[in-house]
């Protein structure tokens, strides 16, 4: 199909890469996704730019298929195809040998080429949210893949030579959302490994071997029905050198753990003497299970409007509808980042959720301020970007426009330094606003512009360790179940850390900024509990378009979550 296009005119975005002799090329949104719509695919002229090392086809719903000529690329390094309708990938995508990014996200395939296993150079394979149920045998042969991330899928088994001790790389596998059954005890070969995440399959049993991993960092196997009861109210609140831990001290992840070496038979024992050792055993464990609910459990409530006298709205100006349409919003009471490396810990996490869940930026962007700096109500409009004036984080005040010239001049040197071999997450996200004559903001009562997605947030309303109470801002060009989505994740994240925060009661005045006033006394939280304040998204008119949360946001799988509405 794609062949077809041959007659048509020369796309500019591929006539411009061809006479620069360019290495990187991005095609993405919906510009790109008429001219697939009208052409019936990609122009077959893409296949000639042998000098690519960086090529992006995203976020166009009418990409189906990739020709098999994409095997002319052979300098690709990176390929991403993510957020199309892809059901298919073609054989000859093995016969790209320099190939060390692949990120086939989002889009609706079922299988995965054989072929893919050829690719010796391969580091990251991101093949999440498809509806693969089975990934080739023989990514062993894939001896420099260092992440797999196969999550949202329909895999039922992973296979067993994704184990293999040739893998010496492998240090990150997140495979949630599957019907995945068991988690091989081979494990144990993966020497680098430090992420994996099986959370939401059909595990039963987590096996012993686990705590062999060394290097192991963060687990999450949450969502999963074990056996061991204990276990699973242990996966579902305790971090992971607790369970690790605990499997290797015998716990019984998978039958009676590394202790069974030493247990010694006590059938000598009267019929009396066996049933009162049961009963009290009995007892011990259903105490320690309740010990470890109690201690694991995160408890979020909900605080209506109606309940809030001084409720914070934001108000939509019609002007983004053709820009950045959805915007959520609330906020977080009872946020400890006072103690410790709390805050430090919190933007990791916000990063990581922008890395992950927002795909760099460009499904979703959270912006996060300190409450008690913010004037509301807010607006939330759009602003010529030679009027939209803020203050960025980390900069002095200035015009939009020479934000993004400044932005843009950053992401081409890290590029340069970097060899061209990728565009990196800045440049990429800084693309979202090509074209656009008007800039999203969100603006507070005095005119100060406290947010400017997906770009940055004012330095004038940033948080600090002395910040209790945050605005949580979420918004998106996509669709407003994405913010919706993205804000139930970073509350998730966010009461698992207070929770963190709480329990390790870290020393407050680390080597950590502590804005000036670590010599005051400071008020010890007596519980992890965070409070959630609904705020509401009106039109001009007044008329409601959102509240979050409402009664059907923040339904999370987490057992040891309470949300009290």
């Amino acid at each position: 199909m794609a062949q077809e296009n041959s007659s048509l005119n020369l796309w500019p975005e591929i006539e411009k890469a061809e006479k620069e002799n360019r290495r990187e090329l991005v095609l993405q949104g919906s510009a790109v996704n008429k001219k697939i719509q009208c052409g019936g695919g990609i122009h077959p002229r893409l296949y000639s730019l042998a000098l690519l090392n960086y090529l992006e086809i995203s976020q166009c719903p009418s990409l189906h298929e990739i020709h098999e000529n994409i095997r002319h690329l052979s300098h690709v390094q990176s390929l991403i195809l993510c957020r199309n309708k892809l059901t298919s990938v073609p054989k000859s995508i093995g016969d790209l040998k320099a190939i060390k990014v692949l990120d086939l996200s989002v889009n609706q395939l079922q299988v995965l080429p054989d072929e893919i296993c050829a690719l010796s150079e391969l580091n990251t394979l991101n093949v999440s949210c498809n509806s693969i149920t089975a990934l080739p045998d023989g990514l062993s042969r894939c001896m420099k893949l260092a992440s797999i991330n196969v999550s949202k899928n329909a895999i039922s088994r992973l296979p067993e030579d994704l184990w293999s001790s040739k893998l010496e790389l492998l240090s990150s596998i997140i495979a949630s959302e599957n019907a995945i059954e068991e988690l091989s005890s081979e494990v144990h070969n993966l020497t680098a490994l430090k992420v994996l995440d099986l959370s939401s399959n059909k595990l039963q049993e987590l096996p012993s071997e686990l705590a062999d991993c060394t290097k192991l960092k963060e687990i999450n196997f949450k969502g999963n029905k074990l056996k061991d009861k204990r276990l699973e109210k242990m996966v579902n609140g305790c971090q992971t050198k607790s369970v690790l831990d605990y499997l290797r001290a015998g716990g019984r992840g998978k039958g009676k753990g590394k202790q069974q070496d030493g247990e010694v038979s006590e059938k000598v024992d009267g019929g009396r003497n066996v049933s009162k050792k049961k009963s009290a055993a009995k007892q011990k464990g259903k105490k320690e299970t309740e010990d470890v609910d109690e201690l694991s459990r995160m408890v979020v409530r909900v605080l209506h409007v109606s309940e809030s006298p001084t409720a914070v709205t934001v108000k939509v100006f019609p002007g983004v509808k053709d820009v950045r349409p959805y915007i959520v919003c609330c906020i977080v009471k009872g946020m400890n980042l006072r103690q410790g490396n709390a805050l430090k810990r919190f933007l990791v996490a916000q990063t990581k959720l922008h890395d992950e869940i927002c795909a760099k930026r460009t499904t979703a962007t959270i912006a996060t301020h300190d409450l008690g700096l913010l004037k509301a109500p807010l607006l939330y409009d759009v602003r010529p970007p030679d009027t939209l004036k803020i203050v960025p984080l980390g900069r002095k005040e200035m015009k939009a426009a020479e934000l993004l010239r400044q932005l843009q001049q950053e992401a081409d040197e890290q590029r340069k330094q970097k060899k061209r071999q990728n565009v990196s997450g800045l440049h990429k996200y800084l693309q979202l606003l090509d074209g656009k004559y008007l800039y999203p903001c969100l603006v507070d009562a005095e005119d100060h512009v406290i947010s400017f997605p997906p770009i940055t947030n004012s330095e004038k309303t940033k948080i600090k360790k002395t910040t209790h109470e945050l605005f949580l801002e979420v918004t998106s060009s996509t669709s407003l179940q994405i913010c919706k989505d993205v804000m139930d994740s970073l509350i998730i994240k966010m009461a698992e850390l207070n929770k963190l925060t709480f329990d390790h009661k870290d020393d407050v005045g680390s080597d950590e900024e502590t804005d000036g006033i670590s010599d005051h006394p400071v008020d010890v939280p007596t519980s992890s509990e965070l409070t959630v304040l609904q705020v509401k998204v009106v039109d001009v008119d007044g008329s409601l378009k959102v509240v979050y949360p409402s009664k059907t946001d923040l339904m999370s799988d987490i057992s040891n979550l309470i949300v009290m509405r």
